[in-house]
């Protein structure tokens, strides 16, 4: 292991080991210092993020992109604060974390016994999300996490989630669409962070007025299974409690090679993501490269640039 990886290791071990020892507050006060250092620096993240806000914010001035910028460090030191806790809060303080709307759309379908794909942006705090469903509705579900480097790394964000309730598969390998298949025709739930392609199969869509990649494999797996897809966007707001919205929906078209299908219905999500993130562009985290203008030659089309992902 290089130096550079037991330093990213030994940091995010220290985070899971010593802020979730922290009193709420502290661990409140202490993200929003991180951010704000983080925002003055002004490192390559901090100008991606403003750079991407300036697509969802069309003419927004130079003002209002760095106050979105530094709201939005903000708001993802928030979603870390809170996930270095996460293992440390009660099973009270999981359940009444986060507040979703229409939250019928998950509930029938999982009645309903065909299996349900929840489709999520990077918007505040999936894990929490994530985390209230197994513990506030008691319904277990699988997820795909992208194999970090160091190994030691990916194999802690594992280790959390399967102790937040998860079954967590890795992005790569090739297995993982199977077994994603077979959880929703056993009528399980999936859920995935789908707003960044980490493959060469990503489906080109119309995001904020230009052209990126989002993962093909929502609408791949709704149409080999018959399960539901529902995209879900969340957000902050000026309490404790994250709130967040499940989204209706998206129908398999009833005609068209399964290609075209693919296409129309990442467009949906790629849509019902870009309401969500227009109405709280702050809590969206995206530090990395996603439209194709902004990728070099080597990455696009459809490459990861090896940061962040779907997780």
């Amino acid at each position: 292991m290089s130096a550079r990886d037991r330093l990213t290791d030994g940091l995010y071990g220290a985070g899971w080991g010593t802020v979730k020892k922290l009193p709420e507050p502290a661990a409140v006060r202490l993200g929003r210092t991180i951010a704000d250092v983080a925002w003055k620096r002004r490192g390559a993240g901090v100008r991606r993020l403003e750079s991407n806000y300036a697509r969802v914010v069309p003419g927004a001035s130079p003002e209002r992109l760095a106050a979105l910028s530094r709201a939005g460090m903000r708001s993802y030191l928030r979603y870390w604060m809170e996930s270095f806790r996460l293992p440390a809060w009660s099973t009270e303080r999981i359940k009444s974390g986060f507040a979703p709307k229409d939250l019928h759309h998950l509930t029938d379908g999982m009645d309903a016994g065909k299996g349900v794909i929840l489709a999520l942006p990077h918007l505040a705090n999936w894990d929490l999300a994530g985390a209230w469903v197994t513990t506030k509705l008691g319904i277990p579900f699988t997820t795909v996490a992208e194999r970090l480097k160091p190994e030691t790394l990916y194999d802690r964000f594992v280790a959390y989630r399967e102790g937040l309730g998860m079954e967590v598969l890795p992005h790569s390998g090739g297995t993982a669409f199977g077994t994603l298949a077979r959880r929703l025709r056993d009528g399980g739930l999936v859920c995935l962070v789908a707003d960044r392609d980490l493959s060469a199969s990503g489906v080109e869509v119309g995001f904020f007025g230009e052209t990126a990649r989002m993962p093909a494999g929502p609408a791949l797996l709704a149409q080999q299974t018959g399960a539901l897809l529902l995209p879900v966007t969340l957000w902050y707001d000026d309490s404790p409690v994250m709130r967040g919205r499940v989204h209706p929906p998206v129908e398999v078209p009833e005609s068209g090679t399964r290609a075209d299908k693919t296409s129309v219905m990442t467009q949906a999500l790629a849509d019902a993501f870009a309401t969500g993130i227009a109405d709280h562009p702050e809590d969206w985290h995206m530090l990395q490269r996603l439209w194709l203008k902004d990728l070099d030659p080597a990455k696009a089309p459809g490459a990861a640039d090896g940061r962040g992902g779907a997780s």
